[in-house]
């Protein structure tokens, strides 16, 4: 079988997804110059091609858009889904150490390449 950069040989993906957190009675949430609180949540999806896991990643992101109540003062929220954000196939079987993303960068000088890097204490996430 040829080779085929968007196939995973291993039959899994990691793909990432985004969404926008609004009020739902709120006023402007459809305003393109307004800033909205969002994440990127990234999910391994096992398909049999790009296509499949491409739905996947679409339909877990979907399900995270249920309306509730939020807050001290139990206002409706609800998080809206923006859409897939990143899809790239695992070339390696899943195990400790197996290569699972990758980026490619342009070529940028050795400071600004070093400023990408964090310390331990940096990703570390604060307790809430």
């Amino acid at each position: 079988m040829p080779y085929d950069k968007n196939t995973s040989p291993v039959g899994w993906y990691v793909g990432s997804y985004l969404l926008r957190f609004v009020r739902t009675e709120g006023s402007g949430n459809n305003d393109p110059g307004r800033r909205f609180l969002s994440w990127e949540n990234t999910v391994l999806v096992k398909a049999r091609s790009l296509d499949q896991a491409y739905a996947k990643v679409e339909r877990l992101g979907r399900a995270k858009t249920k309306s509730y109540r939020g807050g001290p003062k139990g206002l409706p929220v609800r998080w809206i889904f923006e859409g897939v954000t990143d899809l790239l196939p695992l070339y390696e079987r899943l195990r400790d150490g197996a290569e699972i993303m990758w980026t490619e960068r342009s070529p940028r000088t050795l400071g600004s390449l070093r400023g990408l890097v964090k310390t331990k204490a940096k990703l570390l996430r604060p307790l809430r």
